[in-house]
């Protein structure tokens, strides 16, 4: 009973996605791959040529989590293309990015006194085939310019990223997909003295076609992925937690 349950949901997810253009045949998706990620979104994966939010855990969170999840999705995306990244204020942690997978070299800095000259930035920059995405800071996204984003992500096959440095921004979006990431006490390893393995609470907040969830993860390594931590092999990683809106 339970496993045709599943079964229907996942059909439902799939003839979702597809009605909003996604899912079909051909569409081109960037798996997580870990299974309860993957499994949670309606395509298998991340779908690429579309628009992302990220956010930190709160107003005052600057912990980088954020920063450093979006920059293991980047690291894994066309690796020899560049990734343009959009900012106010000329503070990007380059370090702490390519610690994450994504070369200092692949950056493509632009700084926008306004966060409308950034959305502007980041419009131009998703008609452009040569990037392998576009990355914009701003803390106010509006529906009609996250639309405009949209819409230049599928027309280019760019995929467009929103980073919200603060939380608690979040508005109605055209974006396919919204997380928020924060950093977690790091669970010590047996045998190894010091500070264990950073971990990140990563939360699904909306995605077109399924459900809410959050995981607790090792945070990313230098190959851009995250991975379940073996102190939490053993509990349940994926939690639903609120029916979409």
């Amino acid at each position: 009973m339970e496993n045709a349950r599943k079964a229907r949901l996942t059909d439902l997810r799939r003839i979702l996605a597809e009605a909003e253009g996604f899912g079909k045949p051909g569409t081109a998706v960037l798996p997580f791959g870990l299974r309860p990620i993957d499994d949670a979104l309606p395509w298998g994966g991340l779908p690429l040529a579309a628009l992302h939010e990220v956010e930190s855990a709160g107003a005052a969170s600057e912990d980088g989590a954020a920063a450093a999840f979006l920059a293991g999705i980047l690291a894994r995306l066309t690796p020899a293309r560049p990734v343009l990244w959009c900012v106010q204020r000329a503070d990007l942690h380059v370090l702490g990015l390519a610690l994450a997978g994504l070369a200092a070299s692949r950056l493509l800095l632009v700084r926008a006194p306004t966060e409308r000259e950034i959305l502007w930035a980041m419009e131009e920059g998703l008609r452009s085939r040569a990037l392998a995405a576009v990355v914009g800071e701003v803390e106010t996204l509006s529906t009609p310019a996250s639309r405009r984003l949209q819409l230049a992500a599928e027309a280019s096959g760019i995929t467009g990223f929103v980073l919200h440095r603060r939380g608690e921004t979040a508005a109605a979006s055209a974006a396919v997909t919204r997380w928020r990431v924060a950093a977690l006490p790091s669970v010590p390893v047996a045998g190894e003295p010091g500070i264990g393995r950073p971990l990140w609470r990563v939360e699904l907040l909306r995605c077109r076609g399924g459900m809410p969830a959050a995981w607790n993860v090792e945070a990313g390594d230098e190959t851009g992925h995250v991975a379940l931590s073996a102190a939490l092999a053993d509990r349940p990683a994926f939690r639903q937690f609120r029916a979409a809106g």
